[in-house]
C-alpha cells in the first residue's frame, strides 16, 4: 500500500512538474532521461529470482484452493445424489457440512488473495527490497551523470533534483488564495 502511495506521489509530482520542466529545459540545458520498467523486469536477475519464488508460493495456493474447491464440489455432488432419500436430519447436516466447506473456501481466498492478505504481503516482502535498489541504483545513475530528472514508463520510481522541489511555493500560493 506503501508502495502505491509512492508511485502515486511520484506519478502527481511528474504530472505537475513536467511542464515547469518543459519551461526549464530552454533556458537551463536540463538533463532528463527514463527507464523501460519492463526491462528492468526482464534483464535483472534479482527480480527474475523473485518472479520464479512468487510463481512457485502463488501455485501453492492456487492448487491447495482447488484442492479445498473439489473437496466442496464432492459434498454437493454426494448430497445431491442422496438428497431425495436422506432424512431432514442428514439433509440439515449435509447442508451444514457443505455450508461450513464453502465457508472456509472462502476465508482461505480472503485470507491469501483479499486485502492485506498473505499474497500481498508475500509480494510486498519479496519486491520492495529490489524496488529500493533500482531506486537507489537510479538515484546513483542520476547524480553521477548529472540528470535533472529520470522518470520511469510504468511504475512512477525515479528522480528529481531536489532543486526542482516547488512544493512550498505552491503552499504559499494556496496560504494566499484562501486569504
Amino acid at each position: 500500500m506503501r508502495l502505491m502511495r509512492t508511485v502515486l506521489l511520484v506519478g502527481l509530482a511528474a504530472a505537475v512538474l513536467l511542464p515547469v520542466f518543459a519551461s526549464s529545459v530552454q533556458a537551463q540545458g536540463v538533463k532528463i532521461g527514463f527507464i523501460d520498467d519492463e526491462q528492468i523486469k526482464l534483464k535483472y536477475k534479482a527480480w527474475q529470482r523473485a518472479q520464479e519464488q512468487w510463481e512457485i508460493e502463488r501455485k501453492a495456493w492456487d492448487d491447495e484452493a482447488l484442492a479445498k474447491r473439489d473437496e466442496l464440489q464432492e459434498l454437493i455432488d454426494e448430497y445431491e445424489k442422496q438428497k431425495l432419500i436422506l432424512s431432514e436430519d442428514k439433509k440439515q447436516e449435509r447442508e451444514a457440512a457443505i455450508r461450513t466447506k464453502d465457508e472456509a473456501l472462502d476465508a482461505f481466498t480472503k485470507q491469501i488473495y483479499g486485502p492485506g492478505g498473505t499474497a500481498e504481503r508475500k509480494q510486498e516482502q519479496l519486491l520492495a527490497p529490489l524496488l529500493e535498489r533500482v531506486t537507489e541504483a537510479i538515484r546513483m545513475l542520476a547524480e553521477e551523470e548529472s540528470y535533472d530528472v529520470i522518470f520511469t514508463m510504468q511504475s512512477g520510481l525515479g528522480y528529481i533534483k531536489e532543486s526542482y522541489d516547488v512544493t512550498e511555493k505552491v503552499l504559499e500560493y494556496l496560504d494566499k488564495l484562501e486569504e
